[in-house]
């Protein structure tokens, strides 16, 4: 037998996905993920490659957007039939288990879409470039800068995105001193600018022979991937310098014997970035070259928007009281947001990438879109 609370919260799910489908103009999306295949099958289409490339991404992501919520609202309606057969067999008290275990499912699926569905800005489906840069703290800043490395990379793969290391510097004794990785998936770099700031490390240090408790900072940057065509830059030869190295790592057979490694320098921005992670110096210079144009770009829309603490202000110095998040392991545990109030006692959780709450918070809390137009969820 199902509980009228149950039903009720049925109903709830019933009306939140209605008004999803509405929020997210999934039937003018479908129109034109129909206009865009039109458009692909004309013989003239593959004529015009870059154009060719940018309609195929853009239909491939509404496609995306629609099915997640076409497959989602057909799993709503199988569970409002198995809710009319339990009220028909009030004695199946399997069935009745089977419907309430969907329903707090969906119920949860339901708040990671809507979260989904406030990503609305233009680059915010883009691969994410997430950069980390040990502050101050010394060897301990190193090792909390490795250790943001693996959380960021575990939440990524939780999520299924896929995940490429681009440029790594150890540290002169342990952890790093920086790094930068790339993150594919659908709203990459949505999700993951909710990260963007300064993130405090509280512990009693194992670099320390007295145990005393320290603490330390590390900075973390995230700009969207951008295409040449998407904005319309060029950078003069002139305004760059490019230096080669030998790319960092294992000894022995795996050492790197030829320059690969690129280091890109924008003279007027004294803008810096750097690619090691293929063996062809060329390829590391594109993708450096990428990395760059994608900086420029953001710091463009940051002066035209007159709002520097969006992106690169936001972070401010690496030291206290600019801190986005804290983490505590001693002498309690605790991982709390300060722009939101989101926390946990769950520090392991946390390092093992469990960073869904705090993302999701920041989405809620400020997205633009959200603020202007809530999901209402009216009668």
């Amino acid at each position: 037998m199902i509980l009228p609370d149950d039903k009720s919260r049925l109903q709830e799910l019933i009306k939140r996905t209605h008004h999803l489908w509405k929020f997210l103009e999934c039937d003018e999306k479908k129109r034109k993920i129909e206009e865009l295949e039109n458009e692909m099958s004309a013989p003239s289409f593959w004529d015009d490659q870059a154009n060719a490339r940018k309609v195929g991404s853009e239909s491939n992501r509404l496609k995306q957007t629609v099915s997640r919520i076409e497959d989602f609202r057909a799993e709503v309606d199988d569970l409002e039939a198995l809710c009319e057969l339990c009220d028909e067999d009030e004695d199946d008290q399997d069935m009745a288990k089977e419907f309430v275990s969907t329903l707090e499912s969906l119920l949860d699926r339901i708040d990671d879409i809507e979260v989904a569905s406030f990503l609305n800005e233009p680059f915010d489906a883009r691969p994410a470039l997430l950069s980390i840069h040990a502050g101050a703290g010394g060897t301990e800043s190193c090792d909390w800068a490795d250790m943001l490395m693996r959380m960021y990379t575990r939440w990524a793969e939780r999520r299924g995105f896929e995940v490429e290391l681009q440029d790594l510097q150890p540290g002169e004794e342990a952890g790093i001193s920086r790094c930068s990785i790339r993150i594919d998936g659908l709203n990459a770099y949505g999700y993951a600018k909710a990260e963007r700031g300064v993130h405090r490390l509280v512990r009693i240090s194992p670099f320390d022979s007295n145990k005393r408790r320290h603490t330390s900072f590390c900075s973390v940057d995230v700009i969207a991937e951008v295409e040449d065509d998407d904005i319309d830059m060029d950078i003069p030869e002139d305004d760059l310098r490019i230096d080669t190295y030998r790319s960092s790592g294992k000894g022995g057979q795996h050492v790197n014997k030829t320059d690969s490694a690129v280091r890109l320098t924008h003279l007027p921005t004294n803008i810096v970035v750097q690619c090691q992670n293929q063996r062809s110096q060329l390829k590391n210079k594109q993708t450096a070259m990428k990395v760059l144009k994608s900086r420029l770009y953001e710091k463009q829309q940051d002066e035209k928007r007159a709002e520097m603490e969006k992106f690169y202000g936001e972070k401010g110095e690496m030291g206290w009281g600019n801190q986005i998040r804290s983490y505590v392991f001693q002498p309690y545990q605790m991982v709390k947001d300060l722009r939101t109030g989101v926390e946990t006692s769950g520090v392991q959780a946390v390092m093992d990438g469990e960073l869904d709450p705090f993302v999701n918070g920041w989405l809620r809390a400020g997205c633009p879109r959200q603020r202007n137009k809530e999901i209402q969820i009216d009668d």
